[in-house]
């Protein structure tokens, strides 16, 4: 079995001792981590109105990370295209590309991202109401790629065409991907040409149908000719398995929380989890989702990933580092998310 490439997937964890400053930090010394760890791209993801997460504007976020880094690609996991107007992302990720040429990738989903009300709060100033933003994903999708092209996209009107350009002369575009954690996204991506991400790491589920799907029904592009994918899974990494599972601790109470309905909070510390327990009824959930996530060692986790990357036949791994943090760590840090990178990159270097 070969060795998989890295990437890392950021929601910018906002734990309970940090302020969003903090987090943003946080994320800025992350990423730089990666970027000297020859991790392949930088992910930024879009969560509206959590008290846990930052990422609320991938694009202003990703250029926070190019600017922080020298070499690794850095892009959106994803933008939530509903809740933004095709114009006004396809300017955004155009410029983003202009500044750091041949470091941008555009990821692209469905999902609202948030709770109804703010997703309506989102919407609201796009002009279209949520099922009109859903409905026309496919079309809001060929508009955004053809308006970062050099050509832009021309609008028919009664007095002629009317080319719409993301900015002008371009002489390059970013990489864009397709994101979902249904078959939507894959049968939609696979017959447009383009690369696709199953949200493995958020789903847990069905990974193997949604890849087979966009594998066999995939349509050769001029830019992708093949089709192209990588894994997401949330990790873990510490010299011991015990240590590992306590530093999971803080983010698998907060998905717990999320999965049931309870009040959502600022991410614990993994002393404030240890404190709190799980109430009964949703310890078997826990153990679920920690199954599904990489945590251990670093021979363990890294044997697990190259199997797992084996399994559904793709050659890169993007990482979602979701190891908490003890009391009294620097707010502007994240030391465990940073060990949880080195240590995988280590493991997977080494002789196997």
């Amino acid at each position: 079995m070969t060795t998989p490439a890295l990437s890392v997937l950021d929601l910018v964890p906002v734990r309970s001792d940090q302020s969003s400053a903090d987090a943003v930090a946080a994320t800025r010394s992350l990423a730089r981590v990666a970027d000297q760890l020859g991790y392949r791209r930088y992910w930024l993801a879009e969560h509206h109105n959590m008290p846990a997460v930052a990422a609320t504007n991938p694009p202003v976020l990703a250029a926070v990370v190019a600017a922080a880094t020298d070499r690794i690609r850095v892009g959106s996991g994803g933008v939530m295209l509903p809740n933004h107007a095709p114009l006004v992302v396809a300017e955004q990720f155009a410029l983003l590309e202009a500044a750091f040429p041949g470091r941008v990738d555009l990821g692209i989903g469905r999902a609202p991202g948030t709770d109804p009300v703010t997703a309506w709060a989102l919407r609201s100033g796009t002009g279209q109401g949520d099922g009109d933003a859903v409905d026309r994903f496919p079309d809001h999708v060929d508009a955004v790629v053809a308006m970062m092209s050099p050509a832009g996209a021309a609008l028919r009107l009664p007095s002629g065409d009317h080319v719409l350009r993301a900015t002008p002369q371009a002489t390059s575009v970013p990489d864009l991907w397709l994101l979902g954690s249904s078959d939507y996204s894959a049968r939609l991506a696979a017959s447009r040409g383009l690369p696709y991400v199953f949200a493995s790491h958020f789903s847990g589920r069905g990974t193997a149908e949604a890849l087979a799907l966009y594998r066999d029904g995939y349509q050769p592009s001029e830019e992708h000719p093949e089709p192209r994918t990588l894994l997401t899974a949330n990790v873990v990494v510490a010299a011991s398995a015990e240590e590992a599972r306590r530093l999971a601790l803080p983010n698998i109470r907060s998905m717990v929380a999320l999965r049931t309905g309870q009040p959502l909070h600022a991410l614990a510390t993994v002393e404030e989890a240890e404190a709190a327990p799980l109430a009964p009824a949703h310890e078997a959930l826990a153990e679920e989702m920690l199954g599904r996530w990489l945590v251990g060692t670093p021979d363990d986790v890294a044997g697990r990933l190259i199997a797992f990357a084996a399994e559904h036949g793709v050659d890169e791994v993007m990482v979602s580092p979701v190891a908490g943090a003890s009391a009294g760590t620097p707010a502007d840090r994240a030391p465990a998310r940073e060990e949880t990178l080195r240590l995988l990159a280590s493991a997977l270097d080494a002789p196997r």
